[in-house]
């Protein structure tokens, strides 16, 4: 018997819906249930109607209730399927209802894109008892620091308007190119997304992009380099990067919108990736309503060549 043998589920079993999987969208429940089931087979037994809740029809998109009862249909499962290796990683604020950890720069949130496996899928192996880890919010796969995990589906969807509404303080620290003139400004260029011919996400400043306002506060400046707090007012993709950039300062290690024959130069200083971390997080907790303020000092690597402790 080799690794690609398969076996089919005997028959269809239902599941009635715990406050773990509350307001999930249908699509997702099921990739999470299926595991090793192929995702565009997941969306064509739902299209056919073989996934069922409360014994009708729903689409992609529909919104799990604490009691509904879904139907999983029979379906093939490789017995092959790649699994995550377990880890933890710094703990920064753990309760009942959320986790807060410092990511390690070079590591993927999550899977996709041709990383297999992230943070949460780690996490997820790492604490097979956990009935919900779930990202409740992103962090470039280069930039290290604070990111919140929810353990309980109101956390999740409180935290997911509170991120929405601006009611989150995100503060990052950056190393870039030159000295700003200014102690203090802000960036509020509008941001535009695009794909390169090559498939890869970018943004660039433009006309008709959506409106980003990033704060800047120079901590430390340098005729070459400066240290920068950054405080994120929206929420875009690379918002601090590309404003930067833009401004004539971008991060120093940037592979996408930096100064790519300074980096050269400086990959033999120690310079190895994207310095940008996220260092500060200020928010109400998502149940208790405790206001809380989470800090993640800088790598080894940004202190040192910042020259600070």
């Amino acid at each position: 018997m080799n690794d690609l043998n398969k076996t089919a589920a005997p028959k269809a079993t239902w599941v009635e819906v715990g406050e773990e999987s509350a307001a999930q969208r249908i699509d997702n429940f099921l990739l999470r249930r299926l595991k090793g089931v192929p995702k565009s087979h997941v969306y064509r037994v739902l299209r056919s109607g073989q996934v069922r809740v409360n014994s009708g029809r729903v689409g992609p998109d529909y919104r799990l209730k604490i009691g509904d009862r879904v139907r999983l249909p029979p379906v093939r499962v490789s017995t092959a399927v790649k699994t995550a290796k377990p880890a933890e990683f710094p703990v920064v604020h753990e309760d009942a209802s959320i986790l807060v950890v410092d990511k390690p720069a070079g590591v993927a949130v999550h899977g996709g894109s041709g990383v297999s496996f992230g943070v949460i899928e780690s996490l997820r192996a790492a604490r097979p008892q956990a009935k919900l880890l779930e990202l409740a919010h992103r962090l470039d796969r280069d930039t290290s620091g604070l990111l919140m995990v929810a353990k309980k589906r109101t956390a999740l969807v409180e935290l997911h308007r509170m991120l929405r509404e601006g009611e989150v303080e995100k503060l990052y620290s950056a190393i870039v190119k030159g000295a700003p003139a200014d102690d203090a400004f802000e960036l509020s260029e509008p941001l535009h997304k695009y794909v390169t011919a090559a498939g890869e996400r970018r943004v660039s400043v433009g006309e008709g992009g959506r409106e980003a306002r990033t704060r800047v506060r120079v901590r430390k400046r340098g005729a070459e380099f400066s240290l920068l707090e950054v405080r994120l007012l929206t929420g875009r993709t690379h918002q601090i990067r590309v404003h930067l950039a833009h401004a004539g300062h971008p991060v120093l290690g940037d592979d996408k919108y930096g100064d790519f024959e300074l980096n050269r130069a400086l990959a033999k200083r120690g310079v190895k990736r994207l310095f940008l971390h996220a260092s500060r997080l200020a928010f109400a907790h998502p149940l208790t309503g405790e206001r809380l303020h989470l800090e993640a000092r800088l790598p080894a690597d940004m202190a040192a060549f910042a020259g600070r402790p």
